[in-house]
């Protein structure tokens, strides 16, 4: 299996210092490049760029084991403690959760951890960890 490169996103964002102050002080990313209206930010190993909107438009969702995903989001899969570890970390600072970390597809393939939340420009993010890393792709 070759070596996972990083992958780049960039998103919209209405306050580049509030952005900033999310990514580092609470998820704890570093910052690379960064200019007026545009930031780059290690996303956990791999390239997220906020750039400066003036508005931004509704999001859909889309029902999911019960809940309603945002239809757009990104995030990362975390090995089990680390997931853990960012867990506690948002419920202690009493992060606003879309979905609340929680088990999905328990017992079945695919079996995940996972949690949805907004950074402060409204941009759906979820962080997911599996127990076993093969039950990524399962089917």
């Amino acid at each position: 299996m070759a070596e996972v490169q990083p992958f780049h996103l960039a998103i919209p964002v209405l306050n580049i210092d509030e952005t900033v102050d999310f990514y580092t002080g609470v998820l704890g990313c570093g910052i690379g490049r960064r200019a007026e209206r545009w930031v780059d930010f290690n996303f956990f190993g791999h390239q997220v760029s906020a750039h400066l909107v003036e508005e931004l438009s509704m999001i859909d969702t889309n029902p999911v084991d019960g809940d309603k995903v945002p239809a757009r989001h990104f995030g990362v899969v975390l090995e089990w403690d680390a997931w853990q570890e960012l867990s506690k970390r948002l419920q202690d600072r009493e992060m606003s959760f879309l979905i609340a970390p929680k088990i999905r597809f328990e017992g079945e393939p695919g079996e995940q951890a996972t949690m949805f939340f907004h950074d402060p420009s409204g941009n759906a993010l979820e962080f997911k960890s599996f127990r076993d890393s093969k039950s990524l792709f399962a089917t």
